[in-house]
């Protein structure tokens, strides 16, 4: 499979419609960081697609090494913390939320560590073939441990939410990283963040399913 600024910028764009489109079809501020996950993977690709550009160019080294930081921001930082609070802002079954609320604690710690970890170790990010690699001189003692969180709050609260089909989502996903894992090992971060914005389609059916039910029950509620 190849990857290149064209395939980047062409998923930012289809992403930043399908995420106007989701956020059109939330009923309540609580859906809107769910419904704009889509907008988000839309700069983070964007941003890719600006890496794919100046990385050729020795001359853009500053250049590159901001767009570097923001990609990795956003897979760092940005994705552990915003895709649980996303699910339980949705959550209406309190029974569920002790859950989602723990799963929102894996979150932010692991994003405050990979937070201090991009601001005090080196990183890097180069085009090796058609993928482009990010090298990322972490403490290696708690890779596992990051692992584990960081799976935890980015898939595990898709699997604990009431909405109808979120599993699926989350399904979806989990298979993708291992997919990713099996057949780009080097190239984890750029490429499963690729596929998991496609994926991220799926949002907009989502808010779909979750304005019906709304409907349903102001009928049966207000007939």
């Amino acid at each position: 499979m190849c990857f290149s600024a064209s395939a980047s910028f062409g998923a930012s764009i289809v992403l930043t419609v399908i995420g106007v489109a989701s956020i059109k079809k939330a009923q309540h501020p609580t859906q809107l960081l769910f419904a704009g996950i889509p907008l988000i993977f839309a700069i983070q690709q964007l941003s890719e697609g600006m890496l794919w550009l100046n990385l050729p160019n020795p001359d853009n080294l500053i250049v590159s090494k901001v767009y570097t930081y923001i990609f990795l921001g956003f897979a760092q930082i940005v994705w552990p913390i915003w895709v649980p609070i996303a699910v339980l802002l949705t959550e209406k079954q309190s029974a569920r939320k002790p859950i989602q609320r723990l799963l929102v604690g894996s979150g932010v710690a692991v994003g405050l560590y990979l937070a201090y970890c991009l601001m005090i170790f080196h990183v890097e990010a180069k085009i090796v073939g058609h993928h482009i690699a990010y090298i990322q001189n972490y403490p290696s003692s708690l890779r596992i441990t990051v692992i584990i969180l960081y799976a935890s709050a980015t898939i595990l609260p898709l699997f604990f939410s009431h909405i109808k089909h979120m599993w699926m989502l989350g399904a979806t996903i989990l298979i993708s990283y291992y997919i990713t894992t099996i057949f780009y090992h080097q190239y984890v971060l750029s490429v499963w963040c690729f596929f998991s914005s496609l994926i991220s389609l799926f949002i907009y059916a989502i808010m779909v399913g979750i304005l019906k039910s709304t409907r349903k029950e102001a009928i049966i509620y207000y007939p």
